[in-house]
């Protein structure tokens, strides 16, 4: 928290307003919030299965992993970090394994428990995956946006995250 965060006065929250609903500008900033996430995440992934046959979630979850001790999530780790379903994120495990990108391994504290390992094919491939990744993420959304910008956004966005 910065100093001036600590500082702050607390958000309005219908309980301090006194309002149940939202008022129509607050509506409409949703709504265009919704918009511009889900313009961006479409165009990422309509880019990434074009030019690498991977979905955004498989990207994603190749990227926990990489960023991941060892490369390793337990599946439920996994899960929370790609904000998956556990079935979902086993399903998409499924289908990266077959790919050979990804790898089942038992937890050694826990008999019952399973890991999901990246595979050096799974890190090659989100290497040359990210190349198509990452110019997308420059193109619909940093060129798009100043430095003060970028910063303002980051910094609602860390506090709607809390």
């Amino acid at each position: 928290m910065t100093d001036t965060a600590a500082h702050a006065p607390p958000a309005q929250t219908p309980a301090r307003t006194g309002r149940h609903s939202p008022t129509r500008e607050q509506l409409d900033s949703w709504r265009t919030f919704l918009r511009a996430h889900a313009t961006i995440t479409r165009a990422l992934e309509t880019e990434l299965v074009a030019e690498q046959k991977l979905s955004l979630a498989a990207y994603d979850v190749l990227v926990q992993l990489a960023e991941a001790p060892d490369r390793r999530l337990r599946m439920t780790e996994l899960a929370d970090a790609v904000l998956l379903s556990r079935s979902g994120v086993t399903r998409l495990v499924d289908r990266l394994e077959k790919s050979g990108l990804v790898a089942r391994c038992p937890v050694e504290s826990d008999g019952r428990g399973v890991a999901a390992e990246l595979t050096q094919a799974g890190l090659l491939r989100l290497r040359t995956a990210s190349r198509t990744h990452l110019y997308g993420i420059v193109r619909y959304f940093v060129e798009k946006l100043d430095g003060e910008e970028l910063g303002a956004l980051e910094r609602i966005s860390r506090r709607l995250a809390e």
